[in-house]
């Protein structure tokens, strides 16, 4: 189900309905399982669960009463249940978040997509947390730069500078291109460094066994689908990619959409190429999360896009499947004449979090919860997770176990992400890591600070989704999918590049694109 106009003048018709049926008496049903406090009990601690959702990679949910309930409980003040809701890239969770919306049952506490939060402000149903904020969850409003909350009141829909949305703060790059440094080894290879090194890499791992299994089957490189998450073999030719998706940056010194530039072009034309000698996976535009995850969890992957400090997660799994001890390290930004290549970086990120417009003590207890989640000193623990279930105890230090999505709940808390810095960041790993864990753990510090040299942050930084009122299609992405998939196949030829822009600019995109430019000056007068 796609997310198009129609679909998102219903959800704005029901939730004006339910606004009006119900945000009057906290927009809960009565009892105190929907939101009424508990007699004689303090508000805030004793109200009803706050019902939280966000990101969820196949781990079990949160019920009431469950051991990761009473952990968070006990930590955070606040009891939390978080139903299970497939996330399949966002997807999924777009979908279903739509749905939960539209039918009048808005999470209390949870991760927007694609925009969704402007029109939800709008239409008055999340809080208006400018002055709640400070008030209430002193440790939210000081854990963020004034420069990006005055970012966060300059994209206030209303027009009226306040703050609806708290937002993630990224001060490093965290995604960058990640290769098999013991497969160039094993080959005999230097780390590339320009684009016709890089290629001679692709194809010895296509044609050299470098995994040793005598199959033949290894992936030199490759992606997800919606051409997404290949922003390595974009970020050669200095287009703006922001996890798989084309951003804004300043092309001939003006703010401009990178998926229209000859930048991209050009890029296209390569990647096509790629895909025509067989040196990206072909089920790269097929692929979801799990089935990519899966290939490069499977010793299968020479080169991949994703998190440089969540390599771990990788390098363990294929230990666990194969025994062998990985090595992804940062790839060095290839190398293209006339270019100049980087990593993207927004340092004002996505909206991590929106609150719903409730009254009274389930409000004060999403805020409770909020100013508990931000407090530095439960960030280890939130790290951790449950003793038992996601850590252990070995020789009184505390070590992270390896993923059981059977049995682990998910830790849907990680506020040091949110506010990550790299020295914080690199002391949780080292403090919560066994030392037979370090051996992964050190390779995540290492692609950190690694990533960094390649890294630029992009003129769109902090860049509203409300600038795409009016064109969802556009915020989609959805012509520029359509020609980036068939021109990668080879079923259009890159003369077609050319249709595209023409048909984007036609259906709106001059229009955002004017308004993209206002906003760039706004922020930067």
């Amino acid at each position: 189900m796609r997310f198009n106009k129609i679909g998102r003048l219903a959800v704005i018709t029901a939730l004006l309905s339910s606004i009006l049926a119900g945000c009057g008496n906290d927009g809960n049903k009565a009892g105190t399982e929907e939101g009424a406090a508990v007699p004689g009990g303090n508000a805030a601690a004793e109200t009803a669960d706050i019902e939280v959702w966000t990101t969820n990679l196949g781990f079990k949910p949160i019920t009431h009463g469950s051991p990761l309930y009473t952990f968070y409980k006990d930590l955070l003040g606040v009891g939390v249940i978080h139903p299970y809701v497939e996330w399949n890239g966002g997807t999924t969770y777009l979908n279903q978040l739509n749905l939960k919306i539209s039918a009048g049952e808005m999470p209390d506490l949870f991760l927007p997509q694609q925009g969704m939060e402007s029109s939800l402000a709008k239409n008055g149903a999340l809080a208006d947390l400018t002055d709640l904020l400070p008030e209430k969850a002193p440790n939210v409003w000081n854990a963020i730069p004034e420069e990006i909350w005055n970012v966060v009141k300059a994209n206030d829909p209303t027009g009226q500078g306040r703050i609806y949305y708290i937002p993630g703060v990224l001060d490093y790059g965290r995604t960058s291109g990640l290769i098999r440094k013991d497969w160039l080894d094993k080959l005999g290879l230097a780390m590339p460094a320009t684009q016709e090194e890089y290629v001679k890499v692709l194809e010895a791992f296509r044609d050299q066994d470098p995994n040793g299994n005598g199959q033949k089957d290894e992936l030199p490189t490759g992606g997800r689908e919606q051409a997404a998450w290949m922003d390595h073999l974009f970020a050669m030719y200095g287009v703006a990619m922001n996890d798989g998706k084309p951003d804004w940056d300043l092309y001939n010194g003006e703010l401009t959409y990178a998926a229209v530039t000859p930048n991209m072009k050009a890029a296209l034309e390569f990647i096509a190429k790629l895909y025509k000698d067989g040196l990206i996976d072909p089920e790269s535009l097929l692929n979801n999360k799990a089935k990519w995850d899966g290939k490069i969890e499977g010793d299968k992957v020479g080169n991949y896009y994703h998190w440089a400090e969540g390599v771990n997660e990788r390098i363990e799994a294929i230990h666990k499947n194969t025994n062998v001890k990985a090595d992804y390290s940062v790839l060095p930004v290839p190398k293209v004449e006339g270019y100049e290549g980087f990593y993207s970086l927004k340092k004002t990120q996505n909206p991590v979090w929106v609150v719903k417009n409730n009254k009274g003590a389930k409000l004060d207890a999403t805020l409770t919860l909020l100013n508990s989640l931000y407090d530095k000193n439960n960030w280890n623990a939130l790290f951790l997770g449950l003793e038992g279930m996601h850590h252990e105890l070995k020789d009184g230090k505390p070590s992270l176990l390896p993923e059981d999505k059977s049995t682990m709940e998910n830790k849907l808390f990680q506020p040091y992400n949110d506010v990550a810095t790299i020295d914080f960041k690199s002391e949780l790993f080292r403090n919560t890591a066994s030392e037979d864990r370090m051996w992964a753990v050190e390779q995540n510090i290492r692609n950190m600070e690694d990533n960094q040299q390649y890294v630029k942050t992009i003129a769109g930084d902090g860049m509203p989704a409300s600038l795409y009122d009016g064109y969802a299609d556009i915020n989609n992405r959805t012509l520029y999918v359509e020609y980036a998939t068939k021109i990668i196949l080879g079923q259009f030829s890159i003369d077609k590049f050319d249709e595209f822009v023409d048909k984007w600019n036609k259906s709106g995109g001059e229009e955002v694109t004017k308004r993209a430019r206002e906003w760039y000056d706004k922020v930067n007068k």
